[in-house]
């Protein structure tokens, strides 16, 4: 028996932001693929490395690098507009992407525009009840791919035989169907002629990179190549076990990887876990350690917290042990990359919610529905390290309260921490 292949996924471990493109870009030296498996443009991975700054939405963090293979599996969603300005975007900035080094699954879903128009009609209507989306068509997309009523990746290969149909009859039908809910907002009915322009538009440009990702993966893993998979949001996002309704509409755990990116037989053999130093949170729902006015600013700025994707200012708070426990335990997390640690340095006390108070009784447990809506943080405090921490390289160039505080929350949530980000850059890190 040869060599395996080795297959890791990075994951979010708390309400996503936690820095996983920045963990991807990192580690994917080491690897041969990388596989997006879940979600859509909803969300951005901010990389800093020797080429510049870029922002990926959806694109997997190893376009980045040269000699990667990148997958899109069949798990995500995908905006043809967004996903060809994202390329022509990245062209500018020097990244060539081509289908040798980007693979599309052929059974990815389509966010159309009318996902988009529903996604904002819907949150206009909920008003104060808004579930906090990003309106850029997730939920109803994958909506409509429970339903049965949407367009894969591969019904575009209508577009190269003239005369089939069958993509303008699928879309036909699925209007018949759509149409009334518009209708029902007070909103213009989706014409299908636009709608067929749009496709034929961007999906056209996007034919060469479409395969079949089970035949391929499957292929590069009987060549022993090395796989990483790379989540989107994090556990508390889950559409399952994450802080519902104020979820993302996918599964954003581990275990969903090899599912999503279409090689459902395979088993994972590492899952790392990002979580940050601190906590940050974009959307709503509840955030038990969420801080407010000027330490809420002061924290918000040091670590620039404003959300990839949307820019909108994050909600940000203490460390949350009980939430962050609960993502290792969701996840299986197999180790832990602690990220922006560095953000931290102006504090003289690092506070840290070491669990929280429910109905007048004190729980380490991370709760769920009402009992999270009432919990209340019960808060540690812990010696900042005050001093400039971007130029460590090894754990020794640390001082003595950063390591403390790293191992502090290592034994809170059970999980070894392997990697410390001290900065943005690609190289600003150090392994404990």
């Amino acid at each position: 028996m040869g060599k395996k292949s080795l297959l890791t996924a990075i994951v979010g471990i708390n309400w996503g932001d936690e820095g996983k493109g920045r963990m991807v870009d990192l580690l994917s030296e080491g690897y041969d693929i990388i596989c997006r498996y879940q979600g859509g443009n909803n969300a951005g991975h901010t990389v800093v490395n020797d080429r510049g700054k870029f922002i990926l939405n959806l694109l997997p963090s190893g376009i980045l690098r040269d000699g990667v293979t990148n997958v899109m599996g069949n798990g995500m969603v995908i905006d043809l507009e967004h996903l060809c300005g994202e390329i022509d975007k990245l062209k500018t900035q020097g990244v060539a992407v081509t289908p040798e080094n980007l693979k599309i699954s052929d059974k990815a879903f389509i966010c159309l525009p009318y996902h988009k128009l529903q996604d904002i009609l819907e949150e206009d209507r909920l008003g104060d009840k808004k579930y906090g989306s990003t309106k850029r068509g997730i939920a109803p997309v994958y909506g409509d791919k429970y339903m049965k009523k949407g367009l894969r990746m591969m019904d575009l290969f209508s577009f190269n035989a003239p005369r089939d149909n069958a993509l303008e009859q699928k879309l036909a039908g699925i209007l018949e169907w759509k149409n009334p809910v518009f209708k029902s907002y007070g909103a213009d009915e989706t014409d299908i002629s636009g709608i067929t322009g749009w496709l034929r538009e961007y999906g056209k440009r996007l034919l060469p990179y479409i395969t079949d990702t089970t035949v391929f993966l499957n292929e590069k893993i009987s060549e022993e190549k090395k796989i990483l998979f790379e989540a989107q949001l994090g556990a508390l996002r889950d559409i399952d076990y994450g802080i519902y309704p104020y979820t993302t509409s996918s599964q954003t755990l581990a275990a969903y990887a090899p599912i999503g990116a279409g090689i459902p037989g395979i088993k994972l053999d590492t899952v790392i876990g990002v979580m940050k130093a601190y906590s940050s949170c974009v959307g709503e729902g509840p955030f038990t350690v969420e801080m407010s006015g000027d330490e809420a600013s002061a924290l918000r700025e040091a670590g620039a917290e404003y959300g990839a994707a949307t820019g909108r200012p994050r909600r940000v708070g203490a460390f949350d042990i009980p939430a962050s426990r609960y993502g290792v335990m969701t996840q299986g997390a197999d180790e832990i990359a602690l990220t922006k640690l560095d953000v931290l340095s102006y504090l003289d006390k690092i506070p840290v919610c070491a669990a929280y108070e429910i109905d007048g009784e004190k729980t380490d447990q991370f709760p769920s529905g009402g009992r999270l809506d009432r919990a209340k943080p019960v808060y540690e405090y812990l010696d900042g390290f005050k001093t400039d921490i971007s130029k460590c390289r090894k754990a020794e160039d640390l001082p003595d309260a950063a390591v403390r505080y790293i191992r502090y929350l290592e034994k809170a949530v059970g999980c070894p921490i392997r990697y410390v980000s001290v900065g943005a850059g690609r190289d600003e890190y150090l392994k404990m």
